[in-house]
């Protein structure tokens, strides 16, 4: 089995645990293909996470410098021996124009040493939203009258001032993302209502209305949609995405891929159970697909990247990986 999204502690101050660390465990959990996808460097200090704050947007850049190296180096001794494969990423980071030019700029320096893209939103109105529920509430803040994050009401009342406005945003900004980079698989689609799981978005027409858009866009490039089971831990009872764009992406034709979006050893094919149930008994889904690295340069992805979807093979929720899961 396989997946899309994971970080470690040696290259991302809020995950745990060394890269190799990482890997063994995804060997040892019984992954096919795991993929290495560390943030993309930021630009600004004020952009930095409070853990981050002895550090300098150029040390970010260093860090990322060292993961690809890291990353290469466990890539190429792994293929050697066969026990996984694994594919080097970058996860997108857009909090301004300055990110995703700057990542276009990694992307041409690295070349081939990077094979994919998880192209992610993490910020609205440049401000985190998946750090805390304090900073969350300052986003939904930033779009309404209220003068203070106190006046904001808890998850799950759905009829909050600023909260429609925020997941619009949300997905322009994905939009940008997905029309600039191309990236091949698709993160945490909705991580816009991290704090509100059960707000159903296809009754707000001008949010449907962007996610058909961007469901619609990705499917046309070729795009994988990740099936991200850092939902559960978060406390849904659905992986991200939700139920309602799961089907949506479903009756497109859209192509779904895994990912534990795993912070460490301990979290690699976490609440991997819980997203084969999601994925097969509730959505129905027969097909899965993973990324490979492709042998020549007609199978590049649609970013020019040296990678190319490939089916799983058979019936993949009876494959043997599910009983070291279940």
């Amino acid at each position: 089995m396989h997946s899309h999204h994971s970080h470690s502690g040696e290259f991302c101050k809020h995950a745990s645990g060394s890269l190799s660390a990482v890997v063994d465990a995804a060997i040892s959990s019984g992954f096919a293909v795991y993929g290495l996808s560390e943030h993309a460097p930021r630009y600004r200090q004020v952009d930095l996470y409070p853990e981050e704050q002895s550090l300098s947007p150029q040390a970010l850049h260093t860090t990322f410098d060292q993961f690809i190296n890291e990353a290469g180096r466990l890539q190429t001794f792994h293929s050697q021996n066969s026990q996984i494969s694994l594919l080097v990423g970058v996860e997108t980071e857009y909090i301004t124009p300055l990110d995703l030019s700057g990542l276009q700029t990694i992307l041409a320096k690295y070349g081939d040493a990077i094979d994919y893209v998880v192209g992610s939103i993490h910020h609205v109105n440049e401000i985190p939203i998946d750090f805390d529920l304090q900073n969350f509430n300052c986003a939904l803040a930033s779009f309404s009258a209220l003068t203070t994050t106190s006046d904001i009401v808890s998850p799950p009342t759905v009829a909050i001032e600023g909260l429609e406005d925020l997941i619009l945003s949300y997905l322009d900004a994905q939009y940008t993302v997905l029309t600039t980079i191309h990236p091949e698989i698709i993160g945490h689609f909705d991580l816009f209502r991290l704090y509100y799981p059960s707000l159903n978005v296809d009754t707000l027409p001008s949010v449907w209305d962007k996610v058909r858009r961007n469901v619609t866009y990705a499917i046309e490039y070729g795009a994988l949609f990740e099936l991200n089971a850092a939902a559960f831990r978060k406390g849904w009872d659905s992986a991200y995405p939700g139920r309602e764009i799961a089907d949506f992406i479903i009756s497109q034709g859209g192509r779904f891929a895994l990912s534990d979006d795993s912070h460490g050893p301990a979290a690699v094919g976490l609440n991997y159970s819980r997203l084969r149930t999601y994925l097969y008994d509730t959505l129905g889904v027969k097909e899965l697909w993973y990324l490979e690295r492709s042998v020549d340069d007609t199978s590049r992805s649609k970013g020019g990247r040296r990678v190319q979807a490939v089916k799983v093979q058979g019936a993949w929720w009876q494959h043997p990986f599910w009983e070291k899961t279940l």
